[in-house]
């Protein structure tokens, strides 16, 4: 009998690991009574492998990943509330309102390192800054915030969430074993030396940036329509680009598992000593990154990659 070759059993690998985590997530919400709890992790896990895919796989940072969280948010409430179109329809428009940030955003990617960060930031700031307006009261509602009760299907839009979750780490175990994810990977690593042999780097690092934006608009689409009464200074809230970078960067960036190991590990923790005593979590949370920034800089999986193991 033939031997199985080494990419496609990598393949069935990652996609083994991806379907148990997204059959978990689906147990878990009959057999765990906290649902909001649970649809926050699928929330964050969709958004740290989201992030993955522009940064594991290009090196761009972007701290105003939060932009794109809240314009698929704002996206799905605004046809919802002016065209009362269907959940479905207001996902699509989630999908569409990141995208069409991140076009408008592409001219960022002529930067690089803290200055693209810092300005992804600054425009996510901008796109807060116009959504918050109280002089848009009657588009946006302004400061006042939104309510999506003629929408509200907390069972449809946990599944949703999932289905997004499950896209996302499609998206990324294709990245991991497709020639366009060695490019990216190539063009990360060395730009001038990919351009020479033959790489398109403004294209892969566009692709790279509107599928990174896909995932956080929708993820945004999802929780606007799962929590159904929300606030600009939720859907901008710069912890959510904090919590899916240390996220990613604790568990090891341009792997399938990092990510899911960062959400599970540290937001479990932040879940089970942040909200009973936030001032120890502080702490505790500060103590870690340190740690992790001076003896794990690559996460959690270069203490198994430096021994020669590959991790998914």
């Amino acid at each position: 009998m033939p031997e199985v070759p080494l990419r496609i059993r990598r393949v069935v690998l990652d996609a083994i690991i991806a379907a148990v985590v997204v059959a978990v997530m689906g147990v878990m919400r009959g057999v765990y009574s906290n649902e909001l709890m649970l649809f926050n992790f699928i929330v964050f896990l969709a958004l740290a492998q989201g992030l993955n895919i522009i940064y594991g796989f290009t090196g761009y940072l972007p701290f105003g990943y939060v932009g794109f969280y809240g314009a698929g948010a704002y996206g799905f409430s605004l046809v919802v509330m002016h065209l009362h179109v269907p959940a479905m329809v207001g996902m699509l428009a989630a999908a569409g309102a990141a995208l069409m940030l991140a076009l408008i955003l592409l001219p960022l990617l002529r930067l690089s390192g803290a200055y693209f960060a810092i300005a992804s930031l600054a425009a996510a700031q901008a796109v807060y800054e116009v959504v918050a307006n109280p002089d848009l009261e009657d588009i946006t509602k302004g400061p006042y915030g939104v309510s999506l009760s003629d929408v509200f299907a907390p069972a449809f839009s946990y599944y949703t969430a999932l289905a997004i979750l499950a896209g996302a780490l499609v998206l990324v175990v294709w990245l991991r074993n497709s020639r366009f994810g060695m490019s990216l990977q190539a063009i990360r690593d060395d730009p001038v030396s990919a351009a020479m042999a033959g790489v398109s780097v403004v294209r892969g690092r566009t692709i790279a940036w509107l599928l990174s934006a896909l995932v956080a608009g929708l993820v945004g689409g999802v929780f606007a329509w799962h929590i159904s009464v929300f606030y600009p200074d939720t859907a901008f809230d710069l912890s959510v680009s904090i919590f899916s970078t240390v996220f990613l960067l604790f568990g090891g960036a341009t792997t399938l598992c990092g990510p899911l190991l960062g959400v599970f590990i540290l937001y479990g923790f932040y879940n089970v000593i942040g909200i009973a005593v936030p001032q120890y979590f502080q702490f505790s949370y500060g103590a870690l990154i340190v740690l992790l920034v001076l003896f794990l800089p690559n996460g959690l999986v270069s203490l198994l990659t430096s021994r020669g193991i590959r991790v998914p």
